[in-house]
């Protein structure tokens, strides 16, 4: 159960840092930099806190300690949280060269990561 689960977070990680790479490089095929980077920012601030929440449900897997519901829970009210607030400070120190639909582009390709997986049917 445990090889089979963390293989699942693993090409669930896999399928979303490939789909932010892809938003990246489109963002900056069609706009250039600003847009690339843009996209970076959005695909990161989902990216991270989603990667960190990953390696703590691993480490409970396979480690001594179990994870709670509670700890769960805390673990999505973090993820959240760590993206609007990536995504309040771009908006705020980014004012004059942040692309809004690169930075949602970026966001949202990461965040449907799984659509990667459906379509090669990989789903854990």
């Amino acid at each position: 159960m445990t090889r089979r689960a963390s293989s699942g977070i693993f090409r669930s990680l896999a399928a979303q840092a490939i789909m932010g790479c892809v938003a990246i490089l489109a963002s900056w095929l069609v706009a250039g930099t600003d847009a690339a980077v843009s996209a970076l920012i959005g695909a990161a601030a989902y990216f991270v806190p989603n990667t960190l929440f990953a390696l703590r449900l691993l480490v409970g897997l396979f480690g001594s300690s179990r994870a709670s519901p509670l700890t769960f829970f805390v673990g999505e009210a973090f993820k959240l949280g760590f993206a609007v607030l990536v995504l309040g400070l771009a908006a705020w120190l980014g004012r004059d060269w942040l692309v809004w639909p690169a930075m949602l582009l970026g966001l949202l390709s990461v965040l449907k990561g799984y659509a990667l997986l459906l379509l090669f049917r990989k789903l854990p």
